[in-house]
Formats: structure tokens, C-alpha cells, sequence
């Protein structure tokens, strides 16, 4: 099965580090032209010029809190102002913060809300504006097997997810009748990603610290623990996620809308 973006304008947010560049180096590959988004300037376009060096793409950078109406907005008439079009928009951005219910501070529960939720919705509703003008259009949302089960000491990540598949399903019906395809990618742990491994805000440290492992005394506990749960015994892959997007923005998918893909080798399965 040939799969052809080529000449595909697509933006992405989040897009300086970890998935969402990772992300943004497969699409580049499938030949889309890109735009990139996300609030660390100095990072985003770092990527974007490493992109460029090493494809021979076009990719533009935009800085921006996904959390401000007017940064969202203007990365859309950045890209179109490069482009004359979007084709495809992948709503990436989002943080996790770790913590116990009781514990949980406040202000940092609604933060994970803000960017993970409302973020979402900024990205859909200015997506959706240039989506419905041209007619077409496809949106793939990066949600988490946390958008399907809930997450103990991840009470804030989870709502956030299970409202972004609400989301997701919402819009999919509203867009429809233009032409345009919402779908959310739901992966499995990323194990081998900085997301995971950073020593000092990484998820094995926050886990072992929030005690969400029964018994587990060091990050290699932590490690076994979730490997351990995934019936094909391994973590969840950038690769394995790229596959999944490239699929949902082709013409390949054209039937599909409203779905919440799992890709968590087994771990998820509804």
C-alpha cells in the first residue's frame, strides 16, 4: 500500500521535542510541507531548521502558547499566508503532571486541563475555520490509552484525554458534511522517550516519587512494571505512532472519522 502526502501542508503542535518532532520528521519524509508550532521559540525553530538541512522540506516555525486564542490563531494565518492551504492539522501539545489525588495541587491539575483540553480545542476550532472554507481537511489528535482507562496519581492526564476523545467524536460529526476527517490516535507508553527517561521530570522519577508502583523502589522497577503490562512486551515506539498518522491522513482512511486508534501493542484493546 503506497501512501502519498507529497505537497500536504501540515501543522503540528508541540512540535519542538520528543513525538511532536518526531512526528514532524516523518511527515517530512512522506514529503509534506510543515508548520510548527510550540511555546519554547528557540527549540521550535531549531527543529525546523534541522528539518529542512535534512529532507530538503519546507518547514516553518511559529512560536506560541497553544493555550492563547491569538497564538493559535495566528499560527493558521501563518500557515496559510506560507502555504494557501492546510491539509492536515496534529493537535500534539500537552504536558502530564504526576500526582495522588490528595496531593494534587490545584493550580496544576487546571494546567494540565488548559493545555491537554482547552488547547485542543483552540487547535480544532481554528483548524476547523480554514478546514471548512476549503472543503477538506484532515485533524489527527495525539491522545493517550489514558483517554480510554483511567490512571491512578493521573487524574488530571486522564480527564484531559477522555475529554479529547468527547472532543474528537463532537467535531468528527459537526465537520462531516465538509469534508473533513477528525480521528485521535490513542499510543501506549513511551517507554524509551524523553517523556519517560528524563532524570529529573521524566515519568519513571514522577511515578517512583508519586508511589503509583506498588512495591517499586527504582526506576528500573518502574520500567519492568510497565513493559510487563503490554502483551507484546515492548513500549510504544515514535515509529509505531508515525505509522498510525500517515495512514489516518491519507486517502486511505477516507472512511474513517470520529475514531480513537489504539496503539499500545495490546495493553488497550476497546
Amino acid at each position: 500500500m503506497k501512501i502519498c502526502l507529497r505537497d500536504k501542508v501540515a501543522v503540528i503542535t508541540g512540535a519542538a521535542q520528543g513525538l511532536g518532532a518526531a512526528l514532524a520528521q516523518r511527515l517530512a519524509e512522506e514529503g509534506c510541507r510543515l508548520a510548527l508550532f510550540d511555546l519554547k521559540a528557540d527549540a521550535v525553530e531549531a527543529t525546523a531548521s534541522e528539518l529542512q538541512a535534512s529532507t530538503g522540506g519546507h518547514a516553518l516555525a511559529v512560536a506560541g502558547d497553544v493555550t492563547q486564542e491569538s497564538a493559535v490563531q495566528e499560527l493558521f494565518a501563518q500557515a496559510q499566508a506560507t502555504y494557501g492551504q492546510v491539509d492536515l492539522v496534529v493537535a500534539n501539545a500537552a504536558i502530564l503532571i504526576a500526582e495522588p489525588i490528595e496531593a494534587a495541587d490545584a493550580v496544576k491539575w487546571k494546567a494540565v486541563l488548559d493545555v491537554n483540553l482547552y488547547g485542543q480545542f483552540l487547535t480544532f476550532k481554528h483548524a476547523c475555520a480554514v478546514m471548512k472554507k476549503q472543503q477538506s481537511g484532515v485533524i489527527v489528535q495525539i491522545n493517550s490509552k489514558s483517554g480510554k482507562k483511567g490512571s491512578a496519581a493521573n487524574s488530571a492526564y486522564a480527564a484531559s484525554k477522555f475529554g479529547g476523545i468527547g472532543l474528537v467524536q463532537s467535531v468528527a460529526l459537526e465537520m462531516a458534511p465538509y469534508g473533513v476527517r477528525v480521528n485521535a490516535v490513542c499510543p501506549g507508553n513511551l517507554l524509551d522517550s524523553p517523556l519517560w527517561t528524563d532524570p529529573d521530570r521524566g515519568l519513571f522519577i514522577q511515578y517512583l516519587r508519586a508511589g503509583k508502583v506498588p512495591g517499586a523502589t527504582q526506576l528500573s522497577d518502574v520500567h519492568q512494571h510497565y513493559v510487563n503490562q503490554v502483551p507484546l512486551r515492548r513500549g510504544c515506539t515514535y515509529r509505531d505512532i508515525g505509522n498510525v498518522v500517515v495512514f489516518l491522513a491519507s486517502d486511505h482512511a477516507s472512511y474513517m472519522t470520529g475514531q480513537a486508534i489504539n496503539v499500545t501493542g495490546g495493553q488497550e484493546m476497546r
